[in-house]
């Protein structure tokens, strides 16, 4: 997406100070497993072990649910976001939300 924003999980960015505080900041996707994933996850778990079906799709949506986070600071002004956190609630069966959320900051870099 070329988002050039600064991400922490800190409440603090190292070397740099917040000039302005621009609020909270969220991207939230929701995901379904298809039938065919839901086969091959469940015959993974009985074997046990690693289900790469599964770390695959809850990656993707991680990464989708920040690239929306990522763009809803851009569209604010942010060129930082601190707090950073993940969240995931099923929805419904088979269905889960993903949520990246954090707090949009205007930092500049402490001369040193």
């Amino acid at each position: 997406m070329g988002i050039n924003v600064l991400v922490t999980t800190s409440t603090a960015l190292e070397g740099y100070r917040v000039t302005r505080q621009l609020g909270l900041v969220r991207g939230i996707t929701v995901r379904s497993r298809s039938a065919l994933g839901n086969m091959a996850g469940g015959f993974m778990a009985i074997f046990g072990g690693k289900s790469q079906i599964f770390t695959e799709l809850c990656e993707r949506a991680r990464e989708e649910a920040l690239q929306l986070m990522l763009k809803h600071g851009q569209d604010l002004g942010c060129n930082a976001i601190l707090n950073m956190r993940y969240d995931a609630n099923e929805v419904m069966s088979g269905m889960t939300e993903m949520l990246a959320y954090g707090t949009a900051v205007v930092v500049e870099k402490v001369n040193a």
